[in-house]
């Protein structure tokens, strides 16, 4: 924006102090907002006038002044309504009106009535300047599609974008609906440190800070299993926390280092259950929404339970045509990929090489539901064994996107200490996203954690899912983003 254009609405602000206006007054009794109005009239003729005097609030987004009549199209955050001034009716006042800008806030008290094009419309009685704008919305702001932009400036992509106005509204109905659905079955939410002395539950690099009073570091969570397991162990049953988990790694266009999870924890369960809590779930959300048929970037998408279960062994194979049983050595595996040409990241261990081929070459083609099951154990060190090598473990995946990660809960005590100690040797060889040793949590365990499955679920790519969005950054309110090129 120039700085003539600036200057010019600090010119009109001026001016409205001199006459005794004031441009930010402290409050406005609306009594409507423009879709009860809407709402309230659509049986309305057109043509037609009322006697019903409401008042409204919100932005100028457009206008059309002629001589002695100007129409201006005010939005506040339900729709837009029309507003029609003439100079007969506003007097002295019209000009004071007719100078306010696109961007500046108004209130409006007046008539309803609907012109003979149709536009339900309020005759302006009166109004109220509630806010300047000093600066203008950019050039081509209705539509704003430079990216940039809209991620910086998140305020100015909500004003110019109903699409982008709805995804939050969406995500919002979306963290409301699971909340429900939490609750009617049972589970008691609650709240767990942000802030702890170890960080655990996840292979991540944490963010770190320090407590002056306390001398001491502390971490951002990476997850908050932990300490939801210590609430099992505690005698509550069925518990839950949507929060914000911390981690300290790049961003993409399904990763932000700051992200929302839903975690949750039942007792007497295994991953069976929650797989079965899961259909439900995310079908409630969908009904909620009033989405049960999907479609994901061009992919139509039934979440109809129940949903395939295959091993992922048997993913694996499918997409790759690796049987990863008949290569159980890291080095066996780094033969056969490379025999087969497929580009993987290089990784230190077979299980972290076969969660690779996961991402690269079976994520993106799950576009239906599914589950997959029964990972190694050595990238899962939090979950219940079921056999040497494999844990009772599940990832869900639609499209494309994985939603959610779930075990059935590790509960021997002693295993959990061979677990960490594994860990623990992995970050001593240069891993940095190993887990590390929590003392107090294995503590914890050996006064006995029941049986219990336990299910994490991705808010951000959730929102994704059901706002056919096709990066994080765009269910995100304020992503993280580099620094703007000088």
């Amino acid at each position: 924006m120039s700085e003539r254009l600036r200057g010019e609405r600090l010119r009109k602000r001026a001016e409205l102090k001199a006459r005794g206006i004031d441009p930010y007054p402290p409050k406005y009794a609306r009594t409507h907002q423009a879709a009860q109005l809407h709402q309230q009239f659509q049986a309305l003729a057109a043509g037609a006038e009322t006697q019903t005097r409401v008042r409204v609030a919100g932005r100028i987004v457009a206008r059309r002044v002629m001589g002695g009549a100007a129409f201006y199209d005010l939005r506040d955050q339900s729709d837009r309504l029309q507003l029609h001034a003439t100079r007969d009716l506003l007097g002295s006042k019209y000009k004071i009106f007719t100078d306010l800008e696109i961007g500046d806030l108004l209130g409006v008290s007046g008539r309803i009535f609907r012109t003979k094009r149709g536009e339900l419309s309020v005759h302006v009685e009166d109004f109220q300047i509630l806010a300047k704008a000093l600066r203008s919305l950019p050039e081509k702001w209705h539509g704003l599609v430079d990216l940039e932009t809209r991620y910086r400036q998140r305020y100015l992509d909500l004003i110019a974008n109903e699409e982008s106005r709805q995804t939050f509204l969406t995500r919002t109905k979306l963290i409301t609906a699971m909340r429900r659905f939490l609750d009617e079955q049972g589970f008691l939410e609650v709240e767990t440190p942000i802030l702890q002395p170890l960080y655990g539950g996840a292979f991540a690099r944490p963010f770190t800070t320090f407590h002056n009073e306390l001398k001491r570091t502390f971490y951002l969570r990476i997850s908050n299993e932990l300490y939801l397991k210590r609430l099992i162990i505690g005698g509550f049953e069925k518990v839950y926390e949507i929060g914000r988990d911390f981690r300290n790694e790049g961003v993409s266009s399904q990763h932000n280092p700051e992200f929302t999870m839903m975690e949750c924890y039942q007792a007497y369960a295994d991953y069976n259950d929650m797989m079965a809590l899961t259909e439900q779930l995310i079908l409630f959300i969908a009904g909620e929404l009033e989405k049960t048929q999907l479609v994901y970037q061009g992919h139509e998408i039934d979440l109809t339970p129940p949903w395939p279960r295959m091993t992922l062994r048997e993913a694996i194979q499918q997409h790759t045509g690796i049987d990863i049983g008949e290569h159980p050595t890291l080095e066996g595996l780094r033969r056969v990929i490379a025999q087969k040409k497929l580009h993987v990241d290089e990784k230190p261990t077979w299980g972290q090489l076969v969660d690779e081929l996961l991402s690269e070459y079976v994520e993106p083609k799950l576009i239906h539901p599914t589950f997959v099951i029964d990972y190694p154990v050595e990238i899962s060190p939090l979950a219940k064994r079921k056999s040497d090598q494999l844990v009772e473990r599940f990832e869900v995946f639609i499209g494309g996107l994985e939603l959610g990660n779930a075990f059935s809960e590790l509960n021997d005590p002693i295993e959990q200490r061979e677990r960490f100690l594994q860990q623990e040797e992995r970050r001593r060889k240069g891993d940095e996203e190993a887990q590390v040793l929590d003392e107090d949590f294995l503590m914890a365990m050996e006064y006995g954690m029941p049986p219990t499955g336990g299910l994490g679920i991705g808010i951000d790519r959730l929102t994704m899912l059901f706002t056919d969005s096709a990066s994080i950054r765009d269910v995100i309110l304020f992503p993280a983003l580099r620094p703007r090129p000088d």
